[in-house]
């Protein structure tokens, strides 16, 4: 059975207030972080809402840039197409052109996925990179301090698809997902480690994501159809930041704060 959680949502009335809204959420995660624990290590996704996000992230008329102390700041990545890191596609890619080639996060601080390589190797490979660079012994798992997802109007998120082998997998940190609907392979963290992050959210806009978004939160547990709804994170909270068009079928949120919650059993 899924565990209960509490998810609260912010309302933004434009996308590029989502971003500004995740950018807050960002520097403020990472702030805290490395108050409570000397670093702060964060997992990110790829899509519009990141890109503009990261965008304001690096923008020295921004506040963000020199609020945080990004020489303690440690970059991951949710997942990765199965492409080189110049690729169009590649989430790497829009990450540096966006956000790392213009501020001063430590090369060694950042950790890539590598999509150019088989994926089996790759997720191999990154699952020893974290493994390596948060010392975990045995079967230890990482503990993010933020995670940062997107959802699909298909209700995927990471690259853990509606009715793939990755849903099942539950003991290994990073996998090499097939794909079928997409004649493709992605690799990915699984659902067990995004869910240990202390603080996780999804940045969701537009209407095409109004029905999923319902049916993710109000309806039926069907995580096999849905696979977000895997996403119950162990801190028992959720956070969503959204766009109106998004979160036109969920209950509306307090008139005075735009944010609504959901208690999900």
């Amino acid at each position: 059975m899924p565990r209960p959680v509490k998810v609260t949502y912010r309302i933004l009335p434009t996308a590029a207030e989502v971003a500004k809204a995740a950018a807050e959420l960002f520097t403020s995660a990472v702030t805290r972080s490395v108050q409570a624990r000397g670093l702060a290590r964060v997992a990110i996704s790829g899509g519009s809402t990141p890109k503009a996000m990261f965008a304001l992230l690096a923008d020295p008329a921004q506040p963000f840039l020199s609020s945080i102390p990004w020489d303690k700041l440690f970059l991951y990545w949710v997942d990765e197409r199965a492409v080189p890191p110049d690729h169009s596609e590649s989430n790497y890619r829009m990450t540096n052109e966006a956000m790392l080639s213009k501020v001063p996060l430590p090369p060694d601080h950042i950790f890539r996925m590598e999509g150019e390589l088989d994926p089996e190797v790759a997720a191999a490979r990154y699952e020893s990179t974290i493994r390596n660079s948060f010392k975990l012994e045995g079967a230890e798992t990482p503990t993010f301090d933020l995670v940062l997802l997107g959802m699909g109007d298909d209700g995927h998120t990471a690259s853990l698809f509606p009715h793939t082998e990755g849903l099942d997998n539950l003991s290994n940190i990073v996998i090499a997902n097939h794909v079928p609907q997409k004649d493709t392979w992605r690799i990915t963290l699984t659902w067990p480690v995004i869910n240990q992050g202390r603080e996780v959210a999804f940045l969701i806009e537009g209407a095409a994501k109004v029905q999923v978004l319902h049916d993710v939160f109000l309806g039926p547990y069907q995580p096999e159809t849905y696979p977000s709804q895997l996403i119950r994170p162990a801190s028992g909270n959720l956070t969503l930041l959204l766009d109106p068009a998004a979160a036109d079928k969920l209950p509306p949120p307090e008139e005075s704060t735009h944010t609504g919650t959901l208690e999900l059993s």
